[in-house]
């Protein structure tokens, strides 16, 4: 038998830095039951709330108290419940956030249509129709934002991911782990990296393995502590029959093949069987025509209303604004658009109205700032910014708020690529530039709601070609909501 160098890894292995967290102590099952617990409370809190707005309302649009409103909170809560356990959403195995909006917003739909079956039969009269079509709509936003809280609490504790392990080569297994610990609201968690059929780990790769702080165990070890196992990714994506063979015969509940599609940009991609092969089906679905007025549609449907609650906001915002720098409370600057278009989009002044020299002189005068500026068209402390409204306004993005008069225009889009200037256009390949004006530019974007939005021009490239590639209607959704959060943390803005 060969010699074996690897890191050596006790039977009783549970996770990362073991004891330190709730998840290091409990099986997977424990661990999968506390999961589907704590998301189904979850959804009863959100249907409480719910219900707490419904009886208001009721008690507001009619004189007289429905006795059968707990009936119909107890049909919902089984309906709601039910639905959203048969779309997958009490585990995390079914954890892409865009994947699981999708199927929290048609598991309530259902629960809708039960309730609405209910009231059919048992109350045809009643006037609680209309407070059960905004209940749903409100289910699924509220249910979205307490989900993540819960998320957080359960990473938090290391319960929300499966402890996972990869197998392949190493320089796979650990680009695949460092990638699953920088994403962890995917689920899966690695524990470890499997040798090879022999047990045989060059000393360079157990270097590294160790140092990235990921155990390399052999065969046997698997064996061993596959009851602390729930998943197995195959990292190089080349599984060989014995292989395969190997991992089956653990009791394992999920084993994945994965391939490295980063460079595809593709989030939810078509399986196709091709004989013995397997292809990936990418469509671009944003520039199909239906698909641009579907859009359309759904802007005006969010802006309008927004636009005229904003109205009043927007009256106040503009006179402080000219209370401390005297000038326009609003300004327009070239943007560019779909097909190249250039047009004028507009927003509420933060900077001082000689903005422009003021910059000038800052980066001749600063070769940090002017470094920064080149990078990121950004300015951590900006000289150009009005003292007091000019943060508050840039940092809560109420500066964006007349950009509805955009969207309303056609312009813009509610989601899609921030349009940029041409002189920020113009660093990015020639290639770049005609994908992302092939498309409407969006008040608010996929770059602009995720922890990336302080990344450089190859960060912003990235995140835009993944929106693009990937478009859909529950991906606008997914943003839309995302950015709330993101407004209310300050992120990226400056």
């Amino acid at each position: 038998m060969p010699d074996i160098v690897t890191t050596l890894v006790p039977a009783s292995i549970g996770m990362a830095k073991p004891g330190r967290q709730l998840g290091a102590s409990v099986t997977p099952a424990q661990r999968r039951r506390l999961v589907a617990a704590a998301l189904l409370i979850g959804d009863l809190v959100t249907l409480t709330i719910v219900a707490g707005i419904l009886q208001l309302g009721a008690a507001v649009a009619a004189s007289d108290t429905d006795t059968n409103m707990a009936s119909l909170i107890l049909v919902w809560a089984l309906a709601l419940c039910g639905a959203l356990a048969g779309f997958s959403l009490y585990g995390s195995e079914r954890a892409e956030p865009v994947d699981r909006l999708r199927r929290r917003t048609l598991g309530n739909l259902v629960a809708a249509a039960v309730v609405f079956a209910w009231l059919a039969v048992e109350q045809p009269t009643s006037h609680l129709w209309g407070f059960v079509v905004a209940g749903a709509g409100l289910i699924v936003v509220l249910g979205y934002y307490i989900e993540a809280l819960i998320r957080g609490a359960l990473l938090r504790r290391q319960l929300w991911t499966a402890p996972t392990v990869l197998y392949g080569t190493m320089p796979a297994c650990l680009a695949l782990a460092r990638d699953l610990v920088s994403r962890p609201e995917l689920g899966l968690r690695p524990i470890a990296i499997l040798a090879d059929e022999e047990g045989v780990v060059p000393p360079d790769a157990a270097d590294a393995a160790d140092a990235a702080e990921f155990p390399v165990i052999t065969p046997v070890q698997a064996n061993i502590m596959s009851p602390r196992i729930e998943v197995a990714l195959c990292a190089s994506g080349d599984l060989h029959v014995e292989q395969a063979d190997w991992l089956a015969r653990l009791p394992l509940r999920q084993i994945f093949v994965v391939h490295d599609a980063s460079t595809l940009q593709v989030l939810n991609p078509q399986l196709r069987a091709m004989g013995g092969l397997l292809g990936l089906e990418l469509r671009s679905a944003i520039h199909m025509p239906r698909n641009l007025r579907l859009k359309r549609v759904l802007d005006l449907v969010v802006a309008i209303p927004i636009a005229v609650l904003a109205l009043p906001v927007v009256a106040v915002l503009a006179l402080a604004v000219k209370m401390v720098d005297n000038g326009p409370a609003f300004y327009a600057q070239p943007r560019v658009g779909r097909n190249g278009h250039i047009f004028n989009v507009y927003k509420l002044r933060s900077m001082y109205a000689d903005a422009e020299a003021r910059l000038a002189a800052h980066l001749a005068a600063d070769t940090a700032a002017r470094q920064e500026w080149e990078r990121f068209f950004k300015l951590s402390n900006d000289p150009r910014i009005l003292p007091g409204i000019g943060q508050f306004i840039r940092r809560s993005s109420l500066d964006e708020l007349p950009q509805l008069w955009n969207v309303l225009r056609g312009d813009m889009s509610i989601v899609g690529p921030r349009p940029f200037p041409a002189y920020h256009n113009q660093c990015f390949d020639t290639a770049f530039q005609a994908l992302r004006t092939s498309v409407p530019p969006g008040l608010t974007g996929l770059w602009q709601v995720t922890d990336r939005s302080d990344g450089d021009l190859a960060v912003q490239k990235r995140q835009d070609s993944f929106y693009i590639h990937n478009w859909s209607f529950w991906l606008d959704f997914y943003v839309l909501l995302q950015t709330l959060p993101a407004v209310l943390h300050g992120r990226g803005a400056k």
